[in-house]
């Protein structure tokens, strides 16, 4: 196991150590936990491309590690009344979309959308509206909600990209592209 996908591991180990102390009631150290999340998010992409550590296995497991996380987070939040019900469920079916679809995808042998900046920015933002969530900012919520429709936009962008990428092969059997002769002919 090469140190990104080290490093993708040890964000899926931060999951339940964030539910236990956001459980726990200390905010601040659970929102560090979220932090230190992603920041290994970040360390492990960038050394997988910067020494060509690029892995099958850290494609798929990676953006995995991250869409758990910030559904544990969600759930939390959630749970804690933070955010509502209805930007909870926008944002689970956007993730949940996200990992079924990559999953599907991976094991048809269909080739992954590579992350662009409008999904990086995504996560950023996202981090942000998480962020000022657990500093209980007067503005978070409303944020949050601009984050979710910027999501679904970038969702959208990647579905075009795939389509891109992985063009739809047709069912039907490839026609000749002369005249047909007819084939007619009257015996003697």
């Amino acid at each position: 196991m090469n140190l990104p996908n080290m490093l993708t591991a040890l964000r899926f180990f931060l999951i339940p150590v964030y539910i236990i102390i956001f459980a726990s009631g200390h905010m601040i150290p659970a929102f560090l936990v979220v932090i230190a999340a992603g920041v290994t998010d970040v360390l492990d992409g960038h050394i997988a491309r910067r020494y060509g550590m690029i892995t099958p296995a850290g494609q798929m497991l990676d953006p995995l590690a991250d869409k758990l996380m910030i559904i544990a987070v969600i759930v939390t939040l959630l749970y804690a009344g933070h955010i509502s019900w209805w930007a909870a469920g926008a944002l689970f079916l956007r993730d949940l979309g996200m990992i079924v679809g990559g999953l599907i995808l991976h094991f048809r042998g269909k080739k992954n959308v590579p992350a662009n900046w409008m999904g990086k920015l995504t996560t950023v933002l996202l981090y942000g509206a998480i962020m000022f969530i657990f500093f209980q900012a007067s503005f978070a919520e409303g944020f949050l909600w601009a984050v979710i429709a910027f999501s679904f936009l970038t969702s959208i962008v990647y579905a075009g990209a795939y389509r891109k990428l992985n063009p739809k092969q047709s069912s039907q059997p490839e026609r000749p592209s002369g005249p047909e002769e007819p084939q007619n002919q009257k015996e003697a």
